[in-house]
Order: structure tokens, then C-alpha cells, then sequence
């Protein structure tokens, strides 16, 4: 094969290959999910819960306290959901304290946890190793 042509195969290749990488890098789940949800509520959301100091009591993918539930999927759990964590939001309960926090506040909240829900699992599932590397995921 003449050198001409190797090197007309060799550039579209490598431009063939950089519009991919572009594409998949642009086309990240994570930035679907986050265009879906609203990033400004979730952000003041996130600062809310770190104002209040929520993590000395309650869990995000699987950090933080110990005192309250996990709220990583809070929001996609069968038995709890948004209506669930509204409610606490709004009212608290007999460990939660009542923060007397607006609707606007509560919302943010709820944003915030519904980005977090779509971005981890929660328990995080355990693994053991068998003596040849593989990987077994316990039930």
C-alpha cells in the first residue's frame, strides 16, 4: 500500500476516533440526569442540607450519621418516596426536629435528594472476591 494512502487511512482514523470520544463525552448519563432535574434548586438544596447539619445524623451514599435513615434513594423507595420526605421535611418527628423550613426551602430539599437518588445506591451492595479474582455479589 503506498505511504499516501496509509497515511490518509491513518488521519480519519484519528478524526474518526475524536468526534466519537467528543460524542460519548457529551453525551454522559450524568448530564442527562442533571438536565432532567433542576441544577439551581439542587445546589441550594445541597447547601441547605449542609447548613443544617444533616449528615451528623443521616447518610448519603452511605456517609454520615447513624441516627437517622439513609437518603440516598429516599426518593425511589417503594415505601417512602417524595411525599415521605416532604412530610419530614415539613414536620419532623420524634428524633427529627422540625426545622420550620419554607416550601421553598423544602423543595430545594427535595431537589437536592432526588439528584442525589438518581446518582448512587443505597445500601451499597457487598461483594466477595473468590480465591481467582471473580467477583460475587451477596444477596
Amino acid at each position: 500500500m503506498p505511504t499516501k494512502t496509509k497515511r490518509i487511512i491513518f488521519w480519519s482514523l484519528i478524526l474518526l476516533f475524536g468526534i466519537n470520544s467528543i460524542f460519548i463525552y457529551l453525551s454522559g448519563t450524568q448530564r442527562q440526569i442533571l438536565n432532567k432535574l433542576s441544577i439551581k434548586e439542587a445546589s441550594r438544596g445541597k447547601l441547605l442540607f449542609q447548613e443544617y447539619n444533616c449528615i451528623a445524623c443521616h447518610q448519603i451514599y452511605g456517609l454520615g450519621g447513624y441516627m437517622g435513615p439513609d437518603l440516598t434513594n429516599v426518593i425511589s423507595e417503594k415505601s417512602k418516596g417524595k411525599d415521605y420526605a416532604q412530610f419530614f421535611l415539613k414536620y419532623g418527628s420524634n428524633r427529627m426536629p422540625n426545622f420550620n423550613l419554607n416550601e421553598t426551602e423544602i423543595n430545594d430539599l427535595l431537589s437536592y435528594l432526588a439528584v442525589v437518588d438518581q446518582t448512587g445506591i443505597s445500601p451499597v451492595k457487598k461483594f466477595n472476591t473468590t480465591f481467582l479474582g471473580t467477583i460475587v455479589i451477596e444477596k
